[in-house]
């Protein structure tokens, strides 16, 4: 058993299956599967049941499940703790994003930086995203994280190094204690339940959401509009209207059946999430070491 096979192993239950797993960890079907059945020899048991369409974990699955997940962040906690003391960083670090990325990839891993190295200082900014734009207009971010720039924004910076840090995708999601819920419609059924908004959703989403309403002829009011992902998870939990969110700041909410997924016909998208930085050899340290635990960050939050 090695971390790969556990972080696979992981990728596959918060996907679903292990055709998303290996779409979202570049890696062929084959190649997901050959990992997971190594794992269930190695252990001796079966650690999934195989539908037509979707996994679920067994007994044994479920709680290799919930210690992998332990180890892999322990794992991450080193791997920060350990570069941030070889590699000597130190001075200051304004990371810009969005409150959907900071609150669930970003902000877990500051204490991690500052538990052990009291040498580094780190500003946080959250903003929308033309403000974090401007201030990359300005040089004044020293690493951004956003979504890819050239295909939701059509613009780049020459003096920003990118690099990729994981793929998101927009649900349409419910609570799950609602039982009339779908689990599939059609785009013109959205409006058939009260409708909430996040108002700071992928521009390229939009766009296309926007296209697909008004070619399918749905006309809609939204009863509540918030660029706070927190609060509109509260209000989606309690029943009081359906949304799409970005997948990676539901994803425990989905497995757990807090909120449920429900698929939309011939509406699929994702976008790559990026970290953006200064391009100067003393920030290349620092955005690696920060990259790095971003990127652990990412799989252990899926």
């Amino acid at each position: 058993m090695n971390l790969q096979q556990l972080a696979t192993f992981c990728k596959v239950l918060s996907e679903g299956s292990m055709t998303a797993a290996a779409d979202k960890l570049f890696l062929t079907q084959p190649a997901v599967s050959q990992q997971i059945r190594a794992l269930e020899e190695e252990m001796g048991v079966s650690l999934l049941v195989r539908g037509v369409r979707q996994v679920k974990p067994t007994m044994q699955g479920q709680l290799l499940y919930d210690y992998a997940k332990r180890i892999l962040h322990l794992t991450q906690q080193a791997e920060v703790a350990i570069q941030t003391m070889s590699q000597e960083i130190q001075g200051n670090l304004i990371v810009g994003t969005t409150n959907s990325i900071g609150l669930y990839l970003v902000s877990p891993i500051i204490g991690l930086f500052l538990k052990h190295n009291n040498n580094l200082n780190i500003k946080l900014v959250y903003g929308n995203y033309n403000n974090i734009i401007d201030e990359m207009k300005k040089g004044t971010m020293d690493v951004v994280i956003l979504p890819d720039l050239m295909t939701e924004f059509g613009i780049e910076f020459s003096n920003y190094e990118s690099k990729f840090l994981m793929k998101d995708e927009m649900w349409l999601v419910g609570s799950g204690r609602d039982t009339t819920l779908p689990s599939r419609i059609d785009l013109q059924s959205y409006g058939a339940k009260p409708v909430v908004i996040h108002s700071s959703m992928y521009p390229g989403f939009k766009r296309v959401l926007g296209r697909e309403l008004e070619r399918a002829n749905v006309d809609f009011r939204p009863v509540f509009e918030t660029d706070n992902v927190g609060t509109l998870k509260r209000v989606i939990e309690s029943g009081l209207g359906w949304g799409f969110m970005p997948s990676h700041s539901i994803n425990k909410q989905v497995r757990t059946r807090r909120m449920t997924h429900v698929q939309v016909d011939n509406l699929n998208y994702s976008v790559n999430i990026n970290l953006y930085h200064q391009m100067t050899a003393d920030m290349e340290k620092k955005a690696d070491v920060f990259f790095r635990a971003i990127q652990q960050q990412a799989i252990t939050n899926q």
